[in-house]
């Protein structure tokens, strides 16, 4: 009987070691959704908020979706020149004072939902959100614009496909809108409500 006890022992040691040893891991990595399901779960889930971390510029002249809150990752500089074969205005790095600003509006056991324009600055956003103790944070993979198409997950495919594309002068090669928000044809608008502005503008604004 005792051994079986010394043994029992062990094993909850073990595994309480196994979960310890798994879940910073686990934690690291943002759950990804698509906007759709993004929407529900602002209609349906307590506590579930939408980040929209473009460009101050995309967010108003591009638009936004409906209650969607502005903290940028990154802005736009005025540094122009090539990238990708394009020329662009080039974005700066990431904000020092994102996660810092997010703290301050959301608790850490809110739904944070994070959407950019096609799910590249928002995957890092999410991971930083993470790292600093927010526990239920979403990437919303297929942003508010969607990815340039064509486009596919697998890189090869999808190096593949835009070549084609390219050679065949497929009509809507380069755009976007073939994916996320807008695609789905989900609730947003241009209209600049305070309530979800950056709060450092509003500070400036009401000076």
């Amino acid at each position: 009987m005792k051994y079986a006890l010394h043994a029992t022992i062990m094993l909850f040691s073990v595994l309480v070691c196994i979960f310890c040893s798994a879940g910073p891991a686990e934690a690291q990595e943002p759950r990804k959704i698509l906007s759709i399901e993004a929407l529900d779960m602002l209609n349906t889930v307590p506590d579930t908020y939408l980040l929209d971390i473009r460009t101050r510029a995309e967010y108003q002249f591009v638009g936004h979706p409906v209650g969607a809150y502005l903290f940028p990752y990154q802005f736009f500089t005025d540094t122009f020149k090539k990238s990708d074969e394009e020329y662009t205005y080039q974005l700066s790095p990431k904000n020092e004072k994102f996660v810092e600003q997010v703290a301050k509006v959301f608790k850490k056991t809110d739904n944070l939902l994070v959407l950019c324009r096609d799910g590249t600055r928002s995957a890092q956003a999410a991971v930083d959100l993470l790292k600093a103790g927010f526990k239920n944070v979403y990437d919303v993979e297929d942003g508010f614009e969607g990815s340039l198409f064509p486009f596919s997950e697998d890189s090869n495919r999808h190096k593949y496909f835009r070549q084609l594309a390219k050679r065949n002068k497929i009509y809507g090669f380069n755009h976007r809108r073939h994916n996320g928000w807008q695609w789905w044809g989900l609730p947003w608008t241009y209209e600049m409500d305070p309530k979800y502005i950056y709060p450092p503008d509003l500070a400036s604004a009401e000076k």
